[in-house]
């Protein structure tokens, strides 16, 4: 059977992180690179092969599947260029900027027949996927969520609106969707947000009420140190407590006494601990199989729509529903 080639429209960190997984997977090949700093496509291609493009139009000629890898304010349009050009097409996070581009590259994901898939690397961190399996034989009654930065300089794009969309597009959608994920759809969300150290919103409080009934707290900070955990989920079910700490760790707390069971990942290699190995293999089991893959167009505009109501609820102080 013939190897799916692969094509990458940006080299930097993550396009980078793509390109070696997919390089080490027979089912494919890294067959074309495009970057609009030539240097960056040249020195992926010599440690994974590809032939360094000048264009899209020409990556988009040699290339069964397009990754866009790009900064978050390109996604809508170049994801959309790949769709129209007859591709399959993994779309880093977040799926747009803005509610309008979101709905505009729904509607064009939605009525292609290749499959589009979402870069929500953390589905498949074997830390969230092990919450996911404890809550589903347990019931959860509320959370606190945590998604903090140390700071927004490094690099310097990640502290530019200009080019993230703001804070909650660049690091704070990543547990945006995985509350979908663990906990279900959101009925209605109360938010605070207060500007500080950068030109944007920078810190955030909200409080989330889910259809189920269950409901959170979740607090995320631009400046907060790198102090361990940056990322945490705290799960309340009954006479128990099930925390993440990143994704090196699971503890699990039961009972009316002080004990606790810890589950480590740290073992685990990082690009699998963070879930690049298994999205990535996930999108060639999508095509190959002629199914939707895990994380959907569907998903990532949920998660923009999610950031774009808080940004709502604090522009207007008022509670927002969702439909």
């Amino acid at each position: 059977m013939a190897k799916i080639k692969i094509g990458i429209i940006g080299t930097g960190y993550i396009g980078n992180v793509h390109a070696r997984i997919f390089s080490r997977d027979e089912r494919c090949e890294v067959a074309a690179l495009y970057d609009i700093k030539p240097e960056r496509a040249e020195k992926t291609a010599k440690s994974v092969g590809g032939k360094v493009c000048a264009s899209r139009e020409e990556l988009f000629a040699v290339a069964d599947a397009v990754l866009v890898c790009t900064p978050n304010k390109t996604h809508t349009e170049i994801a959309a260029s790949a769709v129209a050009a007859g591709k399959h097409v993994f779309c880093e996070k977040p799926f747009s900027i803005g509610l309008p581009d979101a709905i505009k590259l729904l509607h064009i994901a939605e009525k292609s027949d290749k499959v589009f898939q979402v870069g929500h690397n953390r589905r498949y961190a074997p830390v969230y996927v092990k919450l996911k399996e404890l809550l589903t034989a347990d019931k959860a009654h509320s959370a606190h969520i945590k998604m903090n930065r140390g700071e927004l300089k490094n690099p310097v794009w990640t502290g530019d609106p200009e080019v993230t969309g703001g804070f909650l597009y660049e690091t704070t959608i990543h547990l945006f969707d995985m509350m979908r994920f663990q906990f279900g759809e959101i009925a209605e969300l109360s938010a605070y947000g207060s500007q500080h150290e950068y030109p944007e919103l920078d810190e955030f409080s909200i409080i989330c009420k889910f259809k189920s009934g269950f409901h959170c707290t979740f607090a995320s900070s631009s400046d907060a140190s790198w102090i361990f955990p940056f990322e945490r989920i705290e799960v309340f079910c009954h006479h128990r407590t099930i925390l993440t700490e990143e994704m090196e760790r699971l503890i699990d707390s039961k009972g009316f006494d002080a004990d606790y069971e810890t589950l480590s990942f740290q073992m685990t290699e990082k690009e699998e601990r963070w879930g690049y190995v298994q999205e990535d293999a996930a999108f060639l089991d999508a095509i190959l199989e002629g199914v939707a893959p895990p994380v959907t167009a569907l998903d990532g505009f949920k998660s923009v729509e999610l950031v774009e109501k808080v940004y709502e609820a604090i522009r207007t102080g008022e509670k927002i529903k969702f439909e």
